[in-house]
């Protein structure tokens, strides 16, 4: 019998946190995807198109039959979904019928409007997660992570973090070699671990405003392995050592040798997840130089070692 996973929308909703997980459920075997809102009317999305529900949350409740997974989606219209206790309510009760619930974006407001997420750990967008830990101080809410899951509950960051959630469940239900099949066949590069950070360093760097800051922000993403000391930043910036300080902190908000490590770290995570290289050549190519440096680093930033982090997090 298929697992039966019913995704919650709403008016104004992010299609992609219903259309993500919906595909990734509808291309894995042995699963049954039922798109439900408070009407059959269309909704429309931020995207200038609209989704029509199979059924309506009140039908769902009616047939009576078990969830496999709740999810529950986010969007612009999430926060007048939080206000609409009938919603709320409907949610609840479909939550207790389901083995698991999860929600992506900001589907976590409406999850813990709704009492699902009190006492949890739990995340969302980047851009909301200080918003839903001032609004609801039972939770504890982790801004880095691209999904989260504490117990039978999952929560996600905003829009393609959703199909990263879904290919997890689909590897919680069928084991990750699955879930890479289902990642292959939708061609999706690489089928993201929950612990990566949401905001990476290069994104950070994209921010930068002053072009010769951004021009060495994108310049030492491919030259990790350079001197990449304040000194020799400085001079390739063209700035006096303390002037690039300051002014580094100001558009990036870190200080130079932090950011390295950021970079540098991450670097060496991708290389963990998605090869068999050795721990002492990625070391090598992240630019840490020996395997100590690049443990010490794992460790003050990750709390694992190399080894352990690849372990876990290996596609």
């Amino acid at each position: 019998m298929a697992a039966r996973v019913v995704i919650v929308a709403y008016p104004e909703l992010q299609s992609l946190d219903v259309a993500g997980p919906a595909e990734v459920f509808a291309a894995a075997p042995g699963y049954e995807v039922l798109v439900v809102a408070p009407t059959r009317e269309p909704l429309l999305t931020g995207s200038g198109f609209a989704i029509v529900p199979a059924a309506t949350l009140e039908e769902v409740i009616g047939d009576g039959l078990a969830i496999d997974t709740l999810v529950v989606s986010g969007g612009a219209g999430s926060r007048a979904a939080t206000a609409d206790d009938g919603l709320l309510d409907q949610i609840r009760v479909l939550a207790a019928r389901a083995d698991r619930v999860a929600s992506v974006c900001t589907g976590a407001f409406l999850l813990a409007r709704a009492g699902l997420l009190d006492g949890r750990r739990c995340t969302t967008h980047w851009a909301w997660c200080e918003a839903l830990a001032r609004a609801f101080p039972a939770l504890d809410v982790d801004s880095e992570p691209i999904f989260v899951r504490d117990g039978d509950v999952w929560t996600s960051a905003g829009v393609t973090a959703g199909m990263d959630l879904a290919l997890a469940l689909v590897a919680d239900d069928h084991g990750p070699a699955a879930a890479l099949e289902v990642a292959r066949r939708l061609v999706l590069f690489v089928r993201r671990p929950g612990g990566q950070a949401q905001f990476s360093a290069g994104l950070a760097g994209q921010q930068v405003r002053r072009d010769g800051l951004r021009e060495l922000v994108a310049w030492l993403q491919d030259h990790l392995d350079a001197d990449l000391s304040v000194p020799a930043l400085a001079r390739r910036a063209h700035m006096s050592e303390r002037h690039f300080a300051r002014a580094f902190v100001a558009e990036c908000g870190t200080t130079p040798a932090a950011y390295v490590e950021r970079v540098r770290v991450e670097r060496a995570r991708l290389l963990l997840e998605t090869t068999d290289a050795g721990v002492e050549s990625i070391a090598r190519s992240a630019g840490f130089g020996s395997v100590e440096t690049l443990r010490r680093a794992f460790a003050r930033t990750l709390g694992v070692s190399p080894a352990d982090y690849r372990s876990r997090f290996a596609a």
